[in-house]
């Protein structure tokens, strides 16, 4: 039987005679064709013989449960959306319930308004999907498989990508200038990529991540017994990226004492470690980049001009991504297509109407701020459409003023939310803390490529005490380039 646009097919399961008579005269009432069964078995049977649009399925029946019809149903590939019904409105039950994929969860007793808004809800997915079985297609020729990569197909972007093709095989220093977030290191791979040293190291250092003590034999190295705790020599970025290019992020952070040295090293091609006494050649290819003015870094004296002008043979200056907004659309599908098979539960689709919301936005954390905000979404998500709504905090976030909420508000929101859920609480603080220590020390260890030492020192906590947190947490390390 073919239905209206606008009617369903409706699948009840609930033990209580009660609430099947009440679901089955309201969903008919507004025009969906519906069917009842009183056990979870019965409606396993009737999902896997029938299509259904939407199913309402209680979680507490005779044999088996509404979360084990949900689980088997999505095991079997099928996509029908399914609400849960509850008669204990408890956070556990919300959190398995989303997690198992269910469209909504629906408490007892519920108003007629809710059983309508869910069905309303239905229809719009259904409409979606429906928009996007063609958008599918385009993915797969829009975006290439693959890691980070330079993407889009902006007149902007296509300016970049020029320059990159004309710079690569020089051997020339490259500054490459832009907000945070437009994607600068990723210009710097691209330029290493494309050229004669491709096969050769590429080593990238953040200036503005590594403590003023640390950076000097990060990038020179050091001798055995340079410093106290130098107990090992160590040969430095430099040496480490000799046949290969050197990325120096932040540049516009470096202390101005070792932009001295750097200037030097750039002059002479050779570097002398920290506690050593002869000079070794190094052969290297430097591309920087910054977000700061170094123009105006001079004029206040914190950067030297000299070496500004070493540094910015070529210059490259990536558009922030509100001016470049045609590329938004590429790079979401990319997201979408790059994070949905380890964030969601299956192939995500992202429709004309969700795209047309993330171009209404301004992006003042530019590429960076759109790839968190569909990692976001896929996490929270339940289907498989990324809906216009599942964007909502980005309007919420612009009417704060465009400003970035800061730790303390999410904590402060988070405590709430705990609060606001009811039942017992115990032991928050330690959630929370736990919480906010394991990206802490996953972005310090990313950042520092694995360095413990460094690691503790950016922390400013013991070596000691962050391995027995590293341990405890699980973490695992990154490699070490």
């Amino acid at each position: 039987m073919t239905l209206h646009d606008d009617r369903m097919r409706v699948l009840v399961a609930d033990d209580e005679p009660s609430i099947r008579f009440v679901l089955q005269e309201t969903l008919e009432s507004l025009g969906h064709e519906v069917k009842a069964v009183e056990d979870g078995e019965a409606a396993l049977r009737a999902l896997q013989l029938e299509r259904f649009d939407l199913a309402f399925v209680d979680i507490r029946m005779p044999g088996m449960t509404g979360l084990e019809v949900l689980k088997q149903s999505r095991a079997a590939g099928n996509d029908v959306a399914i609400v849960l019904i509850t008669a204990q409105n408890l956070l556990e039950n919300a959190v398995e319930s989303m997690k198992a994929g269910a469209l909504d969860y629906l408490v007892k007793p519920f108003a007629l308004a809710q059983v309508k808004a869910l069905s309303e809800k239905a229809l719009a997915n259904r409409a979606l999907k429906d928009e996007v079985r063609s958008l599918r297609r385009a993915v797969g020729r829009a975006v290439a498989p693959g890691g980070d990569r330079l993407v889009g197909s902006s007149s902007a972007l296509l300016e970049i990508f020029k320059t990159v093709g004309k710079v690569a095989p020089r051997n020339v220093p490259v500054l490459i200038t832009g907000e945070s977030g437009t994607g600068k290191e990723l210009v710097a791979h691209a330029i290493h990529a494309a050229s004669p040293r491709a096969e050769g190291p590429f080593i990238a250092v953040n200036a503005a991540a590594i403590p003023r003590e640390l950076l000097e034999s990060e990038l020179f190295g050091h001798e055995r017994g340079a410093f106290t705790g130098a107990t090992n020599s160590r040969a430095g970025r430099f040496r480490e990226a000799s046949g290969g290019t050197l990325f120096l992020d932040e540049i516009g952070d470096m202390p101005i004492d070792l932009q001295a040295k750097l200037l030097r090293v750039l002059q002479s091609g050779e570097v002398t470690p920290v506690g050593g006494r002869s000079a070794e050649i190094v052969d290297v290819r430097i591309v920087a980049a910054t977000h700061r003015d170094l123009d105006e870094r001079v004029r206040e004296g914190a950067f030297r001009e000299d070496l500004l002008y070493r540094l910015r043979v070529v210059p490259m200056s990536l558009p922030p991504l509100r001016e470049r907004i045609e590329d938004v659309r590429t790079l979401a599908l990319h997201f979408v297509e790059r994070y949905a098979p380890e964030l969601a539960e299956g192939p995500v689709s992202l429709p004309d109407a969700t795209i047309a919301r993330l171009e209404r936005h301004d992006w003042p954390g530019n590429v960076r701020e759109l790839e968190n905000a569909i990692k976001r979404a896929l996490v929270l998500l339940s289907g498989d459409v990324l809906a216009p709504s599942a964007f909502d905090f980005l309007t919420r976030a612009a009417e704060s003023g465009g400003r970035e909420t800061t730790l303390e508000e999410l904590v402060v929101k988070e405590v709430e939310r705990l609060f606001d859920q009811g039942g017992s609480l115990t032991d928050i603080y330690h959630r929370i803390q736990q919480r906010v220590e394991r990206p802490l020390l996953e972005v310090v260890l990313d950042r520092t490529q694995g360095n413990q030492i460094r690691a503790a020192a950016v922390l400013g906590i013991n070596r000691n005490t962050l391995r027995k947190k590293i341990t405890d947490l699980h973490l695992e390390l990154p490699n070490r380039s």
